[in-house]
C-alpha cells in the first residue's frame, strides 16, 4: 500500500537545487563510507549480508561508527548480542549444526533439502561461520508477510512478521484464557458462503467437501482450541512441531470449513524460514495427504524473475495431483493508484553517488530529464523494499545496490551485498518512516532489467518536485508459479472500514446478502500482474509472461478469531477460492488439478477490464456455477471406526493370551451419498493372530448411518500381557472415494488400575541457556514389567509466573524457548513440549496424557503459568511402552535460545502395568 515516485536530480558536481531533489553532500559521504566497507570485505565477509557486516563494524570500530552515526542497519540485535540469521550451505548435516552450536548459536530450524539453517547466533560468531567452506551465505533471517489488511498497515508501525524479536512475537499472540473457550457462543459463518453461492451449491448438489482434505499455511493456529470449543472448527491435522504462532492460520481454516464443512483440515506454519516453508508445502501433500493447499505468505527474497525454493515446492505438489492456491498480495495496482512497484531496463543516468558507488538508475523516461530518486508516500513507513535484477539465482556477477534517503539527503537505510558470480541478484531495505526516496545504483557490471518493490508501500509525487513512476506486475514469487492459482480480492460484504491512505477514494462494498455479479468491484489494494520470468528453476534462460492473478475471491468476511473479524486481504480471498475447489473435487473426485482450474476459470464472472485482466484474472468465482460445469454429485465416505471387544472366555473387554474374542467393528458413512454394497476385509500383520471370517458384507449404509458387524480374533497362548495386535480394516463400497482403510492398535491383557508414581527427589537442575546439552533428570522404575499406560507430570506446590519461582515444577522465563522430551528404557522418545508458550513463564501441575483434549503445542503465553492436562506436542506416550517399563527413564529439557533461564525442580512419572 505504497505508491513510489521519482524526481529529477542533477549530477553531484552541480550546485544543489532543492533538498531531496539532488544528491547532497551528506548522501555522497555516507554512501562513500558504506562503499569503503564494501571494497574492504574479507573473503568470509563477502558471504555475509551487508547489513550484518556494517552492524558488526559499527560496534567494533569507532571510525566506522563516527562516519555513520545515525544510520540504522535494520539488524535486530537481541540480548547477548545475538541475531537471527539464515545460513545457506552446500550441505546441512551434523558437522555444520555442531559448528553453529559451538559458536554459541541456537538452532531454530533447518532444511536438508533446502540447504538452510535458521539460527540465533552471536554477532561476533558470524565471520567464523561464514568462513567455512560449506557455507555459501549468511544473511539476516529472511522476513515474510501475510496478505492480511488491518488498520496498522496504514500507519506502518510494525516490523515484518518474521523479523520480530521473540518478546514482540509473544505480544502478537492473542490473550486467550481457558474461560474464553466457554464464553464464545454464536457460530460465525463467513459472508463469502453466500457471496460465492457456496450455500446454494451444497444444497443443489448435496456436496459438502466429503473425501477432500483442505490444508493451510500461514503464521500459526494459536487459538485453534478456542475455535474448536466454540464449534467453529473440527479436528485439524497439524504437522508435527509446525503449529507456529499467531492466528491467521486459524482464521483461514474457519473460512475453509465454512464453505466445505465436511472436508478434512490440515495446517503447517510458513514462518520458520523460506526453506522450512518449502518443506512444509511438500509435507502437507506427501505426509498429510492434502488435496488442496492454500497459503497467504510472501517471503521477501522470492524472485520475480525465477522460481525459487518455495515456487519449486508448489510445482512439485501440483505435479503430484494437489491443487495449490496462494494470495496474489495486497501490494496495490497501477489502475487504482495504490502501487509501489516499478520494473524495466536499468538506465544509466551518468550520475555518480559517492566515490565508489557507481552510477544511479534514471527513472524518468524523458531523455531531457534525469530522476534517480523514486519518492515514497508519507504513509509508506515500516515497509520492506526489495530490488531484483534479471540474473539467475546464485549466479549474479552484476552488482547493484539499493539506498533509502530522506528529504534532507541523509542515507537512512541501504543494501549493498556483493555480487561476484555466486550470489543472488537481490537487495533489500526497510523504510523507517514515510516520505523517503529510493535509488538504485549499479556498482559494477552490465545493465539489467530490474524490479523495485515497496511491499505495502506506495510511490507518490513529493512536495519538492519528485515524480512517481510505477509499472504493473508487483505480484511475484510462488503465487506466480505455474503450479499455483493466484487469488485477487473483492469484498464480500461491507467496505474496508478505513482509508488505505488519507484522501483515497471510498473502498468498494460487496454483494452480501446477495451473490457476486459483474457489477462487483475489486479491493483497491489487490496486487496486479502480469509476471515476467527470465529463467527456468535451474537458471537456464526463459522468456515467459505469466497471466497473474488467475481468479478473484471474497475477503472482508466474518470469523470468530480476534483480529480477523472481519478478515480483509487476499489472505482471506485465497482460502475462499480453495474451499470452492474442495467442493468441486468432492463432487467429482476423479478431476485433475487442471480440470478443477478449468471449472473455476470457465465459470468466473468478469468484474474488471473486459476479458482476462491483470488485476482480477478471469474474474470472481461462483461455487454453484463451477459445480454445475463439472457435473457434481454426492459421494459416499464409509470408514471403519474404533472396534469394541468381548472376550469369549470370560466376558471381559480385553484380548487375552490363548483366547478368542468377538470384535465388533462399526462402519460409519460420513459422506454425502449412500454407501452401496459396503464390505469390510479385516486383516492383521501381527504374527500368530487369526481372524475369522476375513470379510463381511455391511450392505447399504445411508448418510450419517453406522452399521456394525463382528469378527472372531484369536490370540496365541504364547502372547504376554502388553503385547500389541494391529488390525487393518479395508472398507469397500460403490463410489469414487472407495476404498478407505483404517488401522487399530489393540493391547493384549487387562490393564491394571493400580498406578504407581515415580517422582524425582533430587535438587533443582539448572537448564543450560541456549545449549543442546540440556538438563537431564533420570527416574528409576521397578516392579512394573510391561506398562499399560504412562503419564508424566511437571509438579509444584503453588503456581505462579514469578521469575525464579521455587514452588513450580519448572521455573523458566519464556517457556517458548524450551523443548522437553521423555525417553523410556527401550530408547523410545516422545516430545512433550516444543517451543510452545512464547513469553509465558513456568510450568506447574502440568500432566501430559494421551487422553487429554488438546496438545501442549496449542498453548499461548496468556495461559501462563502453564497448568492442566495436555497431549504431548508430538508422538504419544503410548509409543514408549513397548517392552518392559522397568529401568531408567530420562526427562530432558533443552533451551533453544539465549537470555532466558530456569531450572527443573519437580517432575513425576506415573505408570500402570497389567493385571
Amino acid at each position: 500500500m505504497l505508491l513510489a515516485t521519482l524526481g529529477s536530480i542533477t549530477p553531484v558536481t552541480a550546485a544543489p537545487a532543492k533538498p531531496g531533489k539532488d544528491v547532497s553532500d551528506t548522501t555522497a559521504k555516507q554512501i562513500s563510507a558504506l562503499q569503503d566497507i564494501k571494497k574492504s570485505l574479507t573473503k568470509a565477509e563477502s558471504k555475509v549480508d551487508s547489513a550484518l557486516v556494517v552492524e558488526q563494524r559499527k560496534r567494533s570500530s569507532v571510525s566506522t561508527a563516527s562516519k555513520l552515526p545515525d544510520l540504522k542497519t535494520g539488524v535486530e540485535v537481541q540480548s547477548g548480542d545475538t541475531v537471527l540469521v539464515d545460513i545457506r550451505a552446500e550441505k546441512v548435516g551434523d558437522e555444520l549444526l555442531n559448528a553453529i552450536r559451538g559458536g554459541g548459536g541456537g538452532i531454530r530450524s533447518f532444511s536438508v533439502d533446502g540447504g538452510t539453517v535458521r539460527a540465533q547466533v552471536p554477532l561476533a560468531s558470524i565471520g567464523a561461520i561464514a568462513g567455512r567452506d560449506d557455507v555459501k551465505k549468511v544473511e539476516a533471517a529472511v522476513g515474510a508477510i501475510t496478505a492480511h489488511i488491518e488498520p496498522s498497515d496504514v500507519t506502518k508501525t510494525k516490523k515484518p512478521r518474521a523479523e520480530l524479536s521473540k518478546e514482540a512475537k509473544a505480544k502478537q499472540i492473542e490473550a486467550k484464557t481457558r474461560e474464553a473457550l466457554i464464553t464464545v457462543q454464536a457460530t460465525k459463518t463467513a459472508e463469502s458462503d453466500r457471496a460465492h453461492a457456496a450455500d446454494t451449491a451444497r444444497g443443489q448438489f448435496h456436496v459438502t467437501g466429503t473425501g477432500v482434505k483442505l490444508c493451510a499455511l500461514s503464521d500459526g493456529v494459536s487459538s485453534l482450541a478456542t475455535s474448536q470449543a466454540a464449534g467453529e472448527l473440527p479436528a485439524v491435522d497439524v504437522l508435527t512441531g509446525q503449529a507456529g504462532s499467531g492466528d491467521e492460520g486459524t482464521a483461514m481454516l474457519e473460512i475453509l470449513h465454512d464453505l466445505a464443512p465436511n472436508a478434512a483440515l490440515g495446517f503447517a506454519t510458513a514462518f520458520n524460514g523460506d526453506a522450512s516453508f518449502a518443506d512444509n508445502i511438500k509435507a502437507l501433500r506427501f505426509q498429510l495427504g492434502c488435496d488442496v493447499i492454500v497459503d497467504d505468505v510472501l517471503y521477501f527474497n522470492e524472485s520475480p524473475f525465477q522460481d525459487g525454493i518455495i515456487a519449486r515446492a508448489v510445482d512439485a505438489v501440483h505435479a503430484d495431483g494437489a491443487l495449490y492456491f496462494s494470495s496474489a498480495g495486497n501490494e496495490g495496482n497501477v489502475a487504482e493508484g495504490t502501487s509501489g512497484h516499478w520494473e524495466g531496463n536499468f538506465v544509466d543516468s551518468g550520475v555518480g553517488i559517492g566515490r565508489f558507488a557507481g552510477t544511479a538508475h534514471d527513472f524518468d523516461p524523458n531523455p531531457n530529464a534525469k530522476q534517480v530518486f523514486n519518492p515514497l508516500s508519507a504513509n509508506s513507513g515500516g515497509v520492506p523494499v526489495t530490488l531484483f535484477w534479471n540474473d539467475p539465482l546464485g549466479q549474479s556477477s552484476n552488482d547493484y545496490d539499493l539506498y533509502l534517503t530522506n528529504a534532507q539527503g541523509a542515507v537512512v537505510a541501504f543494501s549493498q551485498n556483493p555480487q561476484e558470480g555466486t550470489q543472488d541478484p537481490y537487495e533489500r531495505v526497510n523504510t523507517t518512516t514515510g516520505g523517503l526516496r529510493l535509488s538504485v545504483v549499479k556498482f559494477r557490471g552490465e545493465d539489467r532489467y530490474i524490479a523495485l518493490s515497496a511491499l505495502g508501500g506506495r510511490f507518490k509525487d513529493s512536495a519538492d518536485g519528485l515524480k512517481k513512476f510505477v509499472t504493473p506486475g508487483v505480484t511475484r514469487g510462488h503465487s506466480a508459479a505455474n503450479g499455483a492459482i493466484s487469488v485477487a480480492a473483492a469484498p464480500a460484504a461491507g467496505a474496508l472500514p478505513f482509508d488505505l491512505e488519507p484522501g483515497d477514494p471510498a473502498n468498494p462494498k460487496g454483494p452480501y446478502p446477495g451473490t457476486f455479479t459483474s457489477a462487483s468491484k475489486l479491493e483497491r489494494f489487490t496486487s496486479d500482474g502480469p509476471r515476467k520470468v527470465f529463467f527456468k528453476a535451474d537458471g537456464t534462460p526463459l522468456t515467459e509472461t505469466r497471466q497473474k492473478p488467475d481468479i478473484t475471491a471474497a475477503d472482508g468476511v466474518t470469523t470468530s478469531v480476534s483480529g480477523f473479524n472481519p478478515f480483509f486481504g487476499t489472505s482471506a480471498a485465497a482460502p475462499n477460492a480453495a474451499a470452492i475447489a474442495g467442493l468441486i473435487l468432492s463432487g467429482n473426485p476423479t478431476l485433475t488439478p487442471d480440470e478443477v482450474k478449468e471449472a473455476l476459470t470457465a465459470t468466473a464472472i468478469d468484474i474488471a477490464e473486459p476479458g482476462t485482466d491483470n488485476r482480477s484474472g478471469v474474474g470472481v468465482v461462483l461455487a454453484d456455477s463451477a459445480l454445475s460445469y463439472t457435473g457434481a454429485s454426492p459421494q459416499a465416505l464409509a470408514t471403519a471406526q474404533k472396534p469394541t471387544i468381548v472376550n469369549d472366555s470370560d466376558g471381559s473387554q480385553y484380548l487375552k493370551p490363548g483366547t478368542t474374542s468377538t470384535v465388533t467393528l462399526p462402519v460409519t458413512n460420513t459422506g454425502d451419498g449412500t454407501a452401496a454394497s459396503t464390505s469390510v476385509v479385516l486383516t492383521t500383520p501381527t504374527a500368530g493372530v487369526t481372524i475369522a471370517p476375513r470379510s463381511k458384507s455391511y450392505g447399504n449404509i445411508e448418510v450419517g448411518q453406522t452399521v456394525t458387524n463382528t469378527f472372531k480374533v484369536t490370540i496365541p497362548g504364547t502372547f504376554v500381557p502388553g503385547d500389541q495386535v494391529k488390525l487393518d480394516a479395508k472398507v469397500t463400497f460403490a463410489g469414487s472415494t472407495s476404498p478407505t482403510t483404517g488401522s487399530f492398535q489393540l493391547g493384549v491383557g487387562e490393564p491394571s488400575r493400580d498406578v504407581k508414581n515415580f517422582a524425582y527427589t533430587g535438587a533443582p537442575v539448572a537448564i543450560p541457556d541456549n545449549s543442546t546439552v540440556g538438563a537431564s533428570i533420570q527416574i528409576p522404575v521397578t516392579g512394573i514389567g510391561r506398562a499399560s499406560k504412562v503419564t508424566f507430570s511437571i509438579d509444584g506446590d503453588t503456581c505462579t509466573t514469578a521469575d525464579a519461582a521455587t514452588t513450580v515444577g519448572i521455573d523458566h522465563t519464556f517457556v517458548g524457548d524450551l523443548v522437553g522430551t521423555l525417553t523410556s528404557p527401550s530408547g523410545a522418545t516422545a516430545t512433550l513440549f516444543s517451543r510452545s508458550g512464547a513469553a509465558g513463564n513456568n510450568l506447574c501441575k502440568v500432566v501430559f496424557d494421551d487422553a487429554a483434549a488438546a496438545s501442549f503445542s496449542t498453548v499461548t503465553s496468556a495461559l501462563a503459568p502453564f497448568t492442566g492436562s495436555w497431549k504431548p506436542a508430538s508422538s504419544t506416550l503410548g509409543s514408549l511402552i513397548a517392552g518392559s517399563a522397568d529401568g531408567t527413564w530420562t526427562f530432558k529439557v533443552t533451551d533453544t535460545a539465549g537470555t532466558d533461564v530456569g531450572s527443573v525442580r519437580a517432575v513425576s512419572l506415573h505408570l500402570a502395568g497389567y493385571v
